[in-house]
């Protein structure tokens, strides 16, 4: 644009706020002085003036008609899927899955279809969302791998905010959706005749717990020292015949 163009574009808006201002101050000065006016003249009469008499923004826009809606813009940094989207997805075996998300390709799979119905988000006008299986994926990886959310975050091309919602949804999800149905006592007659063919005669279920070692907070490490004189938390599990879960408990140190 030519520089005269640009001075009058600027003087256009200049003039433009200045016009909304002094209307916006008019509009104010009228109900004020219509709210004294009714104090004065009946006490009794309700003064407060619904929202419809007092003018939004775009209202006062439209009707000076100096104001025209404007193509909002938004931005993203760069950023690159191809991981995920061209290694992961087509071209990693079962042995791959394995040693980087503690799981094959199929579990992987049945597993994001279990926790679609909590997971699954529809796409905006800003961005196209996130599918089932690159949330769960980003939760295992964070919960497998010692990486920091930003780490997390390049590898699969999201904000590190992003990776941090991810992992709180996906585990969410997995307490609403899958603990119930994964973590249970189950037939306990059937566990006791299995323990019972093992030689435990009357047993039903073999509990045991570890200390995991933390760094506590200064101001409450006294909630996490036990007798070994160092900062844990107990992870304690309760076991059938067959070493599978069925209750579990995570604590302060004791």
């Amino acid at each position: 644009m030519e520089p005269a163009q640009i001075s009058a574009v600027v003087l256009t808006i200049v003039n433009t706020s200045r016009i909304i201002q002094q209307y916006v101050q008019y509009l104010q000065n009228q109900v004020r002085q219509r709210q004294q006016r009714d104090y004065y003249t009946d006490e009794d009469m309700n003064t407060d003036f619904p929202r419809s008499m007092v003018c939004d923004d775009w209202e006062i826009m439209v009707a000076l008609g100096l104001v025209y809606a404007v193509e909002r813009r938004f931005w993203a940094q760069e950023t690159s899927t191809d991981w995920w989207d061209c290694i992961v997805l087509q071209v990693w075996d079962d042995s791959q899955w394995l040693r980087n998300f503690r799981m094959g390709r199929a579990t992987f799979m049945d597993l994001c279809d279990l926790l679609s119905p909590a997971l699954k988000c529809k796409d905006t006008k800003m961005r196209v969302a996130f599918t089932v299986e690159k949330q769960v994926a980003i939760a295992l990886w964070k919960l497998a791998m010692p990486n920091s959310y930003r780490s997390v975050g390049n590898q699969f091309g999201v904000g590190k905010s992003a990776v941090g919602a991810a992992v709180l949804q996906a585990a969410n999800a997995i307490i609403d959706q899958l603990l119930s149905r994964a973590v249970t006592l189950g037939n306990v007659q059937t566990i006791v005749d299995g323990f019972n063919a093992l030689g435990f005669p009357n047993y039903s279920e073999a509990i045991d717990g570890t200390h995991i070692p933390i760094l506590a907070q200064e101001h409450r490490g006294g909630q996490y020292i036990k007798l070994k004189e160092y900062f844990s938390m107990v992870l304690q599990a309760l076991m059938d015949r067959i070493n599978r879960h069925q209750h579990g408990m995570a604590g302060k140190g004791a």
